[in-house]
């Protein structure tokens, strides 16, 4: 159907990989224990959006283009790794007053949400996987000029490593709720956040195109 094979195979694997830890779960992970459930849960909807824009990459071919530009692929790398590192240092030099503390879980729903997506549109190793792995679930046939397979595909992906999101951002946040109340033990955890973030970004840096 819409020329998708094995899609009942897609689902589980998908599931698999949504469920083991990667960069986006450490991302909403981090951002729940310092912040809180709100930020947790509009980082996880960011990171989500930003997987709608790979997939729509994948579909209509420029991923191709990435792929094939080592100067496009080092310049997207370099970005998404120069923005981890600028807020895991905002995080590091987060004061340790609980008012400060409070004004950082605050930021508006927007800002949140969109530096979730940034970090995973500048990621360019998902728009490596997405091209490697959704083709495998494509008749070739039917991939061959037709974005609606990869569309069906990413935006299946998508809601499955969504909801994953939510449910990590919920218990990561309830979990570390009492210690965010606390002023010297919510700057340890800001701190560890901003390290978090800074690890990220040389993680991120080190990424080769296949």
């Amino acid at each position: 159907m819409f020329g998708i094979m094995n899609f009942e195979v897609f689902v589980f694997t998908a599931l698999l990989l949504n469920l083991t830890p990667g960069t986006d779960t450490m991302y909403i992970v981090s951002r729940s224990i310092s912040q809180g459930r709100k930020a947790g849960m509009y980082s996880a909807l960011g990171i989500s959006a930003g997987v709608v824009v790979h997939t729509l990459l994948a579909a209509f071919g420029l991923s191709v283009v990435l792929m094939q530009s080592a100067l496009l692929f080092n310049v997207i790398k370099i970005a998404g790794a120069i923005y981890l590192a600028y807020l895991g240092i905002r995080m590091l030099l987060t004061k340790s007053t609980v008012q400060e503390q409070r004004t950082l879980a605050k930021q508006s729903n927007r800002k949140i949400f969109l530096q979730g997506m940034i970090t995973n549109v500048t990621n360019p190793k998902v728009a490596l996987f997405f091209l490697a792995f959704l083709p495998q679930f494509i008749h070739t046939e039917a991939g061959a000029g037709n974005p609606l397979p990869f569309i069906i595909l990413g935006l299946t992906f998508t809601l499955t490593g969504g909801i994953w999101c939510l449910i990590t951002a919920y218990f990561s946040s309830m979990a570390t709720t009492k210690l965010r109340g606390n002023a010297k033990l919510s700057t340890m955890l800001n701190r560890l956040t901003g390290i978090v973030f800074i690890a990220m970004s040389i993680k991120l840096l080190r990424t080769k195109a296949a």
